[in-house]
């Protein structure tokens, strides 16, 4: 009897242990999220930490990100590229505390571009202060070359915000690196967004 009653003992503590560890890492997602929400409202500038021998794509621009509309469930990060406003980076936090991450890219006139609404959903609930976004079915739909594409983002709060890019397998990797000490003024709307949707 009194090793049946320590039997069962020890798996209530191991069960109990396992679902504290469950917690403790879903709150880890939580933490994230909430950090991502503080920054709404804010803008930041940008600098190149990494990207490919010869891209130029974001070298000698100016680089803002600003977390322009965040609901509870979503956070929508416009990216502009200089004069380029055709980027909206859009966070949706899942039922399950997961992260959906998907590029927003549209034409001067609104339209959305043919290249679009890729990304991936995070695979676990990763680090208080690290998501990372695997690419999903829908962009290898959309680029058949992104389908190694792995995103992340580095958050510590108050300090700074990273948007990063590894297509594994190849030399393709950026790494962009915002300054959260350093609030400068909000810009213009980006492309294709009505005052409905700010």
């Amino acid at each position: 009897m009194k090793r049946s009653i320590f039997i069962f003992l020890a798996v209530v503590f191991v069960f109990s242990q396992d679902v504290s560890a469950q917690t403790k890492t879903l709150d880890a997602s939580a933490v994230f999220w909430t950090n991502l929400q503080k920054l709404c409202g804010k803008a930041f500038a940008g600098t190149v930490v990494a990207a490919p021998e010869g891209d130029t794509t974001f070298a000698n621009k100016e680089l803002i990100m600003h977390a322009r509309s965040c609901e509870k469930n979503r956070i929508r990060i416009p990216f502009f590229v200089g004069a380029d406003k055709s980027r909206t980076w859009i966070l949706t936090r899942q039922k399950n505390g997961r992260i959906l991450l998907k590029h927003d890219h549209r034409h001067e006139d609104g339209k959305p571009d043919k290249v679009t609404m890729y990304g991936g959903m995070t695979a676990n609930s990763g680090s208080e202060t690290t998501q990372m976004f695997p690419a999903d079915e829908e962009t290898v739909k959309v680029i058949a070359a992104a389908a190694t594409n792995v995103w992340w983002i580095d958050l510590t709060a108050n300090d700074y915000f990273s948007y990063n890019l590894r297509r594994m397998g190849t030399d393709r990797y950026f790494s962009i690196k915002f300054d959260l000490k350093k609030e400068i003024i909000a810009p213009s709307a980006p492309w294709g967004w009505k005052e409905s949707r700010q």
